[in-house]
C-alpha cells in the first residue's frame, strides 16, 4: 500500500451504499485517502434518500454520479470493499477485500436508511483505523 491508501467502495447501482460509503471516507479522512466507487451495473441517479440521509449529517454527495466499476480503477486500488454484490462483482487479483453486508437503501423510508448510513459510519471508522495501522 502506498503513503497515500486508495479504497474503491462496491455495489450495483452505486447509487446508496457505495456512494455513502465513500461520502462518509472522504468526510472522515479528508485528503489522506484516496476514495473511489463504482457499481456493477450503476444507476441512472443517486438514491435520493440516501443523499438526504447524508444531508442530514452534514455531507453532501449530489455532485456524485453513479459511475461503472472499470478494471483500471479495481486495479489502480488497495483495498475494495464490496456491498451487496455477490458474485456480480468480478474478483481483481492482488487487492484486498472486505465484503460489508448492508441492506440496500433502495426503495427504504428515511429512518431505514439512517440506520445503514450510521451502519457504514461505524465500518468506515473502523476501516480507518486498520489502515493507519498497516505498514506502508
Amino acid at each position: 500500500m502506498s503513503a497515500k491508501p486508495s479504497v474503491l467502495f462496491v455495489c450495483v447501482h452505486n447509487a446508496g451504499r457505495s456512494q455513502m460509503a465513500a461520502g462518509w471516507l472522504r468526510h472522515l479522512a479528508g485528503d489522506t485517502v484516496e476514495v473511489r466507487s463504482a457499481g456493477s451495473d450503476p444507476a441512472d441517479q443517486l438514491n435520493p434518500v440516501a443523499v438526504e440521509a447524508m444531508r442530514e449529517v452534514g455531507i453532501d454527495i449530489t455532485a456524485n454520479t453513479p459511475r461503472k466499476l472499470d478494471y483500471a480503477t479495481a486495479e489502480a486500488s488497495d483495498v475494495l470493499i464490496t456491498m451487496g454484490c455477490g458474485d456480480i462483482c468480478p474478483v481483481f487479483p492482488g487487492r484486498r477485500y472486505l465484503d460489508w453486508h448492508l441492506d440496500d437503501p433502495a426503495g427504504q423510508d428515511l429512518a431505514t436508511v439512517r440506520r445503514i448510513r450510521d451502519t457504514i459510519k461505524a465500518r468506515v471508522e473502523h476501516l480507518l483505523t486498520e489502515l493507519a495501522t498497516q505498514p506502508d
